[in-house]
Formats: structure tokens, sequence, C-alpha cells
């Protein structure tokens, strides 16, 4: 397979509208890429001029060394599966999959062979001979990566492929593209905008907002030491609760004050917000996730000084888990708890806060204030909990 890099790639169209800012990405032999973000944030306009689809405004995308700027798609040898599928349907799926490489003139033989590998890969070899009309969705996404991996490519580019199937099939779906990049050890990008795909399919995450890249790192990295408020409640399910606090600093200690409640930080963050220029009065975003809220009443019991209080709106019961939907001050969070909790709808609850995982955001720039970045980069070269 092959690197990729994209190098200060932009898109300005006509109108003078940037879809895509300063985007900057190496991408390793083999490595498994996803771009993630919400509807709009530029994610499949940057996977298109990739591509060859879009024409790039500025910048350089480099495939093994070769800048690729300005060749046709046909010659960038990248293959891309498309949300639709894009297969022909008076075409069996032998004759799908043997169709680009017919029109690359290929030997017989070659095809033969190549089609023949691929359907085994995918476990498509039942149905060879059935049109795209006799197949389930998953079937005729399998056939569509059959299709684009038939042709070898030096990269492979998905865009939003499993977006047209129901939600079993989509676990099924993810399993499978899974498996097939350990047996392939494909280099491939795939656009998104389900943060769970992200997390689960990737090696590395690009999270993109308003044309801009915000984040790139793994699932894991992205998940504990997430760089502004933006990645933190996109990254995440239910995701990460925010309110606005107030830096009390009291007794030689630091609380964070919401209401009646004021919670005590451990004194590694209470330093890191002093070094970045924050006082005593000072209004942050504390972000902390569902599952570091507990209702457990010896949890609760065991941490006097971090908890938060509020009524219980809606309980949710997910079979392993449980939501509560807690009114806090006037700010509606959510705790993950036990489903054995004797919590219902209507009770005012207390909640142990576990402090060493929680966030703190810049009120007006959204930073975290617990991370350090690299400027040029924007990656994270000092964890929050160091």
């Amino acid at each position: 397979m092959s690197e990729l890099n994209l190098k200060h790639i932009k898109k300005v169209y006509p109108n003078g509208f940037e879809a895509v800012k300063d985007f900057n990405l190496d991408v390793k032999d083999g490595e498994f890429v996803i771009f993630v973000g919400p509807s709009g944030c530029g994610k499949s306009t940057t996977l298109r001029m990739i591509a060859g689809l879009e024409e790039i405004s500025g910048g350089d995308l480099i495939i093994d060394g070769n800048r690729v700027n300005d060749l046709d798609p046909k010659d960038r040898k990248i293959a891309m599966v498309f949300q639709s599928y894009a297969l022909y349907p008076f075409l069996t799926v032998r004759e799908n999959m043997e169709f680009p490489l017919k029109i690359a003139k290929l030997p017989k033989e070659e095809i033969d062979k190549r089609v023949a590998q691929t359907s085994r890969t995918l476990g498509l070899d039942s149905l060879l001979d059935r049109k795209p009309k006799a197949l389930s969705g998953g079937q005729r996404q399998r056939v569509a990566m059959g299709r684009a991996i038939v042709r070898h490519p030096k990269v492979l580019l998905m865009d939003e492929p499993l977006s047209n199937l129901d939600a079993k099939l989509r676990g099924q779906m993810r399993v499978e593209i899974s498996k097939l990049h350990e047996k392939l050890g494909a280099t491939i990008i795939y656009v998104t905008h389900d943060q769970t795909e992200a997390m689960t399919l990737g090696d590395r995450i690009v999270v993109m907002s308003d044309g801009e890249v915000q984040q790139i790192d793994t699932p894991a990295h992205l998940y504990d030491y997430p760089i502004n408020k933006f990645v933190a409640g996109f990254i995440g399910s239910p995701q990460m609760n925010f309110m606005d606090v107030v830096i009390n600093e009291k007794d030689g200690k630091t609380y964070l004050t919401v209401g009646d409640d004021n919670i005590l930080i451990p004194e590694k963050f209470a330093t890191r917000i002093r070094e970045k220029g924050y006082k005593d009065g000072d209004t942050v975003t504390l972000g902390i996730r569902p599952e570091d809220l507990s209702d457990d009443p010896e949890e609760v019991a065991n941490h006097p000084e971090a908890k938060v209080k509020g009524k219980v709106e809606v309980y949710e019961m997910l079979g392993a888990a449980s939501n509560l939907y807690v009114d806090c001050n006037g700010t509606q969070i959510i705790a993950a708890v036990d489903p054995s909790s004797k919590t219902k709808a209507g009770d005012v609850v207390e909640l142990a806060v576990n402090t060493d995982r929680i966030h703190l955001f810049d009120k007006d720039t959204g930073r975290n204030i617990l991370v350090e970045v690299d400027p040029d980069t924007g990656i994270v070269i000092e964890e929050r909990s160091a």
C-alpha cells in the first residue's frame, strides 16, 4: 500500500466559501484513518480532493512521495467506496467487480484471479452470479468494497459507507471492515459523522469542524485528552456534560462552585489552572463524562467534597447501564449509573464526581486548560493528569 501526505490543503469555492482550511495530515502505510465531524464540516470534501473528484484550491497532495494534485482520478491509483454503493444494476456481482479491471485492460487471467481472491476475502463466492437487486444492503456494501479492493489501490477511500444500513447491520459491517483491514493491511481513509464508528475502527481520528482540523489522535487519547470543548463533546456517547463553575480558593484548597455545591479538585489540576493565569472568582467550564458520575450511596459518602446534586428528570434504562438526566442548578447533566440503582424520576439525587477524570475549558475559547498542545501540530504534548 502507500503513504499519503496532505500539506496545507484547502478548498475555496468560486463564491469565496472556504470549505476546507489548511488541512495537514501524514498517513502511514497501512494506517486506518477516520475523518469525523458534523455534517458540513468538510470531511467528505477533503476525501473527494484526495480522490480527484474535487479540485484542490491550495496545498500539496502527495502519494508515495509524488505530488498528484493535477493527476486525473484514474491515475492516482486510489479506489473509493461510496455511501450509495454505486453498483451497476444490470451487471452481476462478478461483472461489477470485473468492470474496473476491464477498463484498465488487464488480461482475463489476471481479472479472474483478482475477482476470485477478493470474493473469497469478502465472502462473496456464493453471490457472484446475482444482481444487486437480489442482495441485502450489507451484501451490496461488500460488493462495493470488493469492486474497490479488486483494483489493488494504493489508498482505499470510504465515504460514509454504512450510513444507509440499519443499526444492527452497521454493527456487523464495522466488524467486517475491521477484519478486512487486518487481512489486507490496506491504507484506508474513512469518512463518517458517527463517532462510534470512528472510535471502533480507526488507528487515528481526525476531528473536523467548520472546515478546520480540531484534533488528530488515537481514539483513546481523543477520549481522555480532548484539546477543546468541541472535541470533548463530539467524542463519547452519551456526550460529556458541561457546567459553568466558579473557581473558589478557600483554606489553601481549590474548589469549583456550581450552585450550592463545591467540588474539591486535585492539587495537580489546581496548580495547572493557576499556571495558566486563572484565579479565584474566575468562571470556567467543567467537563465530566457521564460514567464519571455515580449515585452509589457509598461513593457519595466517600466523596463529601466532590459531589453535585439535582433533580432527576428522566430515568433511562438501557439494560447493561442506566442514564439519569439530572437538572443540576439549571443545567441538564447525564449520569451513567449501575442498572441496579434505586434512583427514579422525580428524586433529588447526590452524584459523586470522579475528580481525577474532570476536564476544564476556557469559557470563551473552549480550549482545554488541563492539556498542553504543540502550537504547530495541535498534538497533545503534556497530558492533563501529569
